[in-house]
């Protein structure tokens, strides 16, 4: 699928925002290894603590859909370069592949691509817990 195409559908998932409290609007479109888009959105709570980013919010529609392998994630929002994934993102992101593309920017200008290992070095995974249970 071409990126572009994909960051459109994130821009529509911001669409469904529900940000009363910081008014920033995020939406994310996650695409599975075998085609398949499944898009999220920011939610917020009075708390902020309780808050779920669309990046997790598209993730966690796609595996309660069956889908836990996936070719890239692009993310939208209301900045005028695009935003990336939050740290807690970035770490739930990892925990499905540090390849996963993350694209970001405007459909009809710039984007950015990196991957999940670019955004998060050093990355804890369930790697450090099989090494913990070897030793």
């Amino acid at each position: 699928m071409d990126y572009r195409k994909l960051l459109a559908l994130a821009e529509e998932a911001k669409e469904h925002s529900y940000s009363p409290y910081s008014g920033f609007r995020v939406g994310a479109a996650i695409l599975s290894t075998d085609g398949k888009v499944i898009t999220g959105t920011n939610v917020e709570s009075a708390t902020y603590g309780a808050t779920v980013c669309a990046e997790r919010a598209a993730v966690v529609r796609a595996v309660s859909e069956g889908y836990r392998d996936f070719e890239a994630i692009a993310v939208a929002s209301d900045a005028e370069g695009g935003s990336f994934p939050c740290g807690i993102c970035r770490q739930f992101l990892a925990e499905f592949g540090l390849g996963i593309k993350v694209i970001t920017g405007k459909p009809d200008g710039d984007i950015k691509v990196n991957t999940v290992a670019e955004l998060l070095p050093f990355s804890f995974t369930g790697e450090e817990l099989q090494k913990r249970d070897k030793q």
